[in-house]
């Protein structure tokens, strides 16, 4: 005997009203993902230039000291870059295939889009937790090492 509750017949109506909040969100978030990438195009900018900066401050200074911190940072920068363009990749993704579902009034669209909006939500949080862990490691080796400095003193 099949245990059917009532949300199994149910089906999700989209009115007028929330077809409006998808578009402006779409929009918003359309302009915030272009936004996104040029300042992550500017940002690969900088890192090559750190990259290249670090090469010649390398070069100038006769030792790999001067061009190492400045290639670490640079390639540090670039991480960061290619880290940041996946949330930014889904945000476009979100905004582009909601507005064709929009327009075309095609559900597997819409399906996609809140697909991509789910792995935006999911890469931010998930990156999110990561800062929160990594800001307290950072606090108690602080709180470490002060500890054992003023014992020192």
């Amino acid at each position: 005997m099949e245990n059917n509750s009532a949300f199994d017949s149910f089906e999700l109506q989209i009115t007028n009203e929330s077809k409006e909040y998808l578009r402006i969100a779409a929009k918003w978030s359309g302009f915030l993902a272009i936004v996104g990438f040029i300042f992550l195009g500017l940002g690969a900018l900088g890192g090559f230039s750190m990259l290249a900066l670090g090469s010649a401050m390398g070069s100038a200074m006769g030792g790999a000291m001067g061009g190492l911190s400045g290639s670490v940072f640079g390639i540090f920068y670039l991480l960061v870059v290619a880290l940041a363009f996946i949330p930014t990749l889904y945000l476009y993704k979100f905004s582009s295939r909601t507005k064709q579902a929009l327009l075309s009034n095609r559900t597997e669209d819409l399906t996609e889009s809140m697909k991509n909006l789910k792995s935006y939500f999911r890469f931010m949080g998930i990156f999110t937790l990561i800062v929160i862990v990594l800001y307290i490691l950072l606090i108690v080796i602080g709180i470490g090492a002060a500890a054992s400095m003023g014992g020192r003193m």
